[in-house]
C-alpha cells in the first residue's frame, strides 16, 4: 500500500515537540464543535457530534504489540487504475468508492466523516492528512484505526467504537474518496506535515507552542 508521506522544503519546516492535549473546552485535533460545520448542505443529514480534547493518557504499543500498518493493506489502486483530474473535486468525483473499505481505510474515512464532513474537500483531505502523517510518526500508533481510536483523541470513539455511519449519503461518498486520495497520495494537502489541528473559533492553550502550517475554513493545523 502506498501512503502520502508529506516532506516539505527544509526551510518551511521546522521540527514539532511532543504536544500534550489540553482543555476540555478546545477543538480540533482532535475536537471540533457540531455548530462550526460551514456548509449546510451536508448538516441536514444527521447531528454533527460534539469533539473534545483531552491530555494523551494512552501508552503507544511496543513495536512488536502494534497491528498491520497500513503499508501491509490492499487498498491501493493500480498505477493504472489511478484516476486524474485537475481539481480536487473533480479528482474526488471519478475517485472509486464501490466496494467494502479495509479495516484500515474505514477508519480513515469514518474520521474524514465525522470530524469534516461540512468543510470543504481541501479541509476534508487536510483532516485525513493529518491522521496519515499521526500513523507515519513515532509519537502516535502506527495504524489508522490505532490513530483514530487512540483514547481522548478524537470524542466521536464512544468505548473504543464508532457511531453508525448514513452509508448511503453522499457525504460518506466522499469521505471515502477523499480516503483513498489522501491514503495514495494522489492529491498534495495544505496540511502538509501537520499532527494537530482545532477548529478557529477557540484558542487552546497548545497552539501557542505549535507552528500553524494552514488555515482552511473553521480549521487551523499545526505542526
Amino acid at each position: 500500500m502506498v501512503r502520502k508521506t508529506m516532506t516539505a522544503t527544509v526551510a518551511a519546516v521546522a521540527a514539532g515537540t511532543v504536544l500534550t492535549f489540553a482543555g476540555a473546552e478546545t477543538s480540533g485535533a482532535f475536537a471540533q464543535e457540531s455548530e462550526s460545520a460551514s456548509e449546510s448542505t451536508e448538516l441536514t443529514e444527521e447531528v454533527m457530534p460534539v469533539f473534545v480534547a483531552k491530555p494523551v493518557v494512552q501508552p503507544i504499543p511496543a513495536e512488536d504489540d502494534l497491528s498491520d500498518e497500513p503499508s501491509t493493506r490492499s487498498d491501493s489502486l493500480a498505477a493504472d487504475e489511478i484516476p486524474s483530474a485537475t481539481t480536487l473535486h473533480a479528482l474526488v468525483s471519478v475517485t472509486p468508492t464501490d466496494g467494502a473499505l479495509s479495516e484500515e481505510l474505514h477508519c480513515l474515512a469514518g474520521a474524514v466523516y465525522f470530524e469534516s464532513r461540512g468543510e470543504p474537500l481541501t479541509g476534508q483531505l487536510a483532516v485525513a492528512q493529518v491522521i496519515i502523517n499521526r500513523s507515519e510518526s513515532r509519537q502516535f500508533p502506527a495504524s489508522y484505526c490505532g490513530v483514530v481510536h487512540q483514547r481522548s483523541q478524537f470524542s466521536f470513539v464512544k468505548n473504543g467504537r464508532m457511531p453508525s455511519i448514513r452509508q448511503g449519503s453522499s457525504a460518506w461518498q466522499r469521505a471515502k474518496a477523499i480516503a483513498r486520495i489522501a491514503h495514495q497520495g494522489m492529491w498534495e494537502s495544505e496540511a502538509d506535515d501537520s499532527l494537530y489541528f482545532h477548529a478557529n473559533y477557540v484558542r487552546p492553550s497548545w497552539s501557542r507552542s505549535k507552528q500553524a502550517r494552514a488555515r482552511i475554513n473553521t480549521h487551523i493545523f499545526y505542526r
